[in-house]
């Protein structure tokens, strides 16, 4: 998630303990084993080892299975330039910045912002953020892209910046059409050309947009609830759009995953809130977000378009106003990017909340499958579904992609992680006999499952989730099955501690990455923290990772392994410590190859820090986020959000000439070898 946009108010009023808790105590107890809480007592720190998902073993006791791959470039030096910045032998490309037409509906992008909604309804959306590769042949070198648009800029977005008067008033349609067009998913085909350049596809049968204002169907516990009635859809079977499109992920059916973060600012109640609202932190003064419902009643208003961001009770039920708008967002959305005008499925099941990112675990015929996601939020928790369903492997080719979600997004049971000390974990049932911390059930608090899947983050305080350090992308590792999550930053513990510690696990400034792997049964699991963020010149109490000038780094944030086992850490970087040296970043490591002296799996260490490696450096301004590469690993796509001033050209290493201005275009970056070789090795 984008720190431009993020909310730093605390909606969890829970007294659940927080993550730093837990882990102090923890650290705690392994200060009085190791007898001392230095580099070298945290470089033990993994030596519960990594058993593996479905590992019949209740501690993570075992060695790690041997990687398929080794890192084979220098980490780079950091850089701040408008530019990006790649190792050696390898090159840069810009492909599909916002703006891009991807069909003819659409005029070319206008430098000076006067393309009107239309232009951007049938366009690239604004600031790109996570993405898929889908290929179409063998070889990959032609396939579809999905990418996810998170916000906007309206001083980028507009010829003249956004017409919102002091009070956050709107008064141009077209501009709001325009904004609400810029959001969402493009899904595009892209081709490799001989000259080792990728292409869109211009006007392909499969290129679409899906926006703040697309249609979407509704399933899982909460379709066709009272809960989702409105005057659009009387029978809450649907919802319009999908906002603030951050995370992602996909499926082993072969659809993508888009994940609504940020989107209860979207909104706005003036009158009396519900409890799922004050829980999530919907607007109940001024305007919302960007004042999109101050253009209610206008005379070209079309179906509400505008009415329906205003979720304040105003009628006798639920068909005269927009009360239920909201309920209709915070969700997975489910789209099949290989059939053409296929329509977008909200998948409630996997609950409603600020979601970053959608991640399956291993898959293993007749077990169910999980999914993974965080909300991303400082004091929030981290969640997993498991499928009521079990895999078959035969689905993985089926023709009818949304039918699979169907049968395995739709009905499972959803859990919350709670971390306890030494190590072991509990994943928490929230279901309506899903014991509370009252000596109760949820069935005490809501009357429904549905009930409980709107109001996941309030079920979750009543269970006693830890709260964590804004829960972000999460990864699986293919050659262990250990799952991988970024926490990125939470530096306001004291509003909940009292205190304000130089140790940043009380204070956490720079963020960290944690793993756990899952127990034999479903509620359990072990976990370690796998790496620390902090600039290079921290103290013992800070880099407790031991980490140097070439692989510093802060706030991880986008997460995702290839299939050989290679882990790609990109950051949102707030701390000045870091900032000051280098721009946002991505960093490549091997964890399965990261081993103790006795061979178990280990953590980053002032002893093994070098096999974290800088490989990408963005331009002035932006976030490096989203991660996909192509089968053969020749091709890796990465996003840049909200650059300063970028790109110059073609060449996305081209940096922009010293006193030119341009209007910033978030960009897909396309990085290969020069030689056309395997990246990273």
């Amino acid at each position: 998630m984008s720190k431009e946009i993020f909310n730093p108010t605390r909606f969890n009023k829970s007294n659940n303990p927080t993550f730093d808790e837990v882990l102090d105590v923890r650290m705690s107890r392994r200060k009085i084993l190791k007898g001392g809480l230095g580099l070298s007592a945290m470089a033990t720190f993994g030596a519960f080892g990594l058993a593996g998902c479905n590992s019949s073993s209740s501690t993570t006791g075992g060695g790690a299975a041997a990687p398929s791959a080794s890192l084979n470039f220098n980490s780079i030096a950091g850089s701040k330039i408008d530019a990006v910045s790649v190792p050696e032998g390898y090159t840069a490309q810009v492909l599909a910045p916002w703006g891009q037409p991807i069909n003819a509906m659409a005029e070319a992008w206008k430098d000076d912002g006067t393309n009107d909604a239309v232009d951007q309804n049938n366009s690239m959306g604004m600031h790109h953020d996570g993405l898929h590769f889908f290929p179409l042949n063998d070889a990959g070198t032609d396939g579809l892209l999905a990418v996810n648009h998170e916000y906007i800029d309206q001083n980028a977005l507009h010829q003249n910046g956004s017409d919102r008067d002091d009070a956050g008033i709107r008064s141009s349609v077209d501009q709001v059409r325009k904004e609400i067009a810029a959001h969402g998913v493009s899904v595009i085909r892209i081709q490799l050309q001989e000259d080792g350049q990728w292409m869109m596809v211009e006007s392909d049968p499969l290129n679409r947009r899906y926006t703040g204002a697309t249609v979407m169907d509704i399933s899982g516990p909460l379709a066709n609830s009272s809960l989702l009635v409105t005057p659009f859809s009387p029978d809450g079977s649907q919802a319009r759009g999908t906002l603030n499109n951050c995370g992602n992920g996909y499926t082993p059916w072969g659809t993508y995953l888009t994940c609504e973060e940020n989107w209860p600012g979207y909104f706005i109640n003036l009158g009396t809130t519900t409890a799922e609202q004050d829980r999530i932190g919907l607007d109940t003064s001024g305007t919302a977000r960007y004042g999109w419902e101050t253009l209610a009643g206008h005379a070209d208003e079309r179906v509400d378009e505008f009415s329906r961001f205003n979720v304040t009770p105003s009628g006798a039920s639920a068909m005269d106003d927009y009360r239920n708008e909201a309920n209709g967002h915070g969700y997975i959305v489910e789209i099949d990017p290989y059939t053409a005008n296929s329509r977008a499925v909200k998948r409630t099941a996997l609950g409603r909340f600020r979601h970053e990112g959608c991640t399956f675990g291993t898959l293993e015929v007749g077990k169910p499958i999980v999914f993974y996601s965080g909300h991303d939020s400082r004091f929030e928790y981290m969640y997993k579904f498991v499928s009521t369903a079990v895999w078959d492997a035969a689905d993985a080719e089926a023709s009818d992609r949304l039918a699979m979600g169907d049968k395995y997004m739709d009905e499972g049971t959803l859990y919350v992680a709670k971390f306890d000390a030494d190590g072991v974990g509990h994943w928490l049932p929230l279901t309506l006999d899903g014991a509370t911390t009252d000596g109760g059930t949820l069935g005490d608090h809501f009357d429904s499952l549905a009930a409980i899947i709107l109001n996941t983050a309030g079920a979750a305080d009543l269970v006693g989730a830890t709260q964590m350090d804004r829960p972000e992308w999460c990864a699986v590792d293919p050659i262990t099955g250990s799952v991988y999550l970024t926490l990125t930053n939470n530096t306001r513990r004291d509003e909940t501690t009292g205190t304000n510690p130089a140790n940043p696990r009380l204070n956490n400034k720079f963020g960290h990455v944690i793993r756990w792997d899952e127990g034999e049964a479903a509620t359990d699991f072990t976990w370690d923290i796998f790496v620390f963020g902090s600039p290079a010149d921290g103290d013992e109490a800070t880099n407790l990772s031991g980490l140097s000038e070439f692989n510093q780094f802060a706030s991880p944030d986008g997460l995702a392994f290839d299939n050989r086992g290679i882990l790609w850490i990109q950051t949102d970087n707030g701390a000045d410590e870091v900032t000051s040296y280098t721009n946002d970043q991505m960093l490549a490591v091997v964890p399965s190859a990261i081993k103790d002296a006795d061979g178990n799996a280990d953590t980053i260490n002032s002893e093994n820090q070098g096999e974290l490696r800088r490989f990408f450096v963005g331009p002035n301004g932006c976030e490096v986020t989203g991660f996909t590469i192509s089968p053969d690993y020749t091709t890796m796509f990465v996003s840049i959000q909200h650059p300063g001033n970028w790109p110059y050209s073609n060449n996305a290493a081209e940096e922009t000439p010293v006193g030119m201005d341009l209007r910033p275009r978030a960009s897909v970056v396309a990085i290969r070898k020069a030689d056309g070789g395997e990246l990273g090795v």
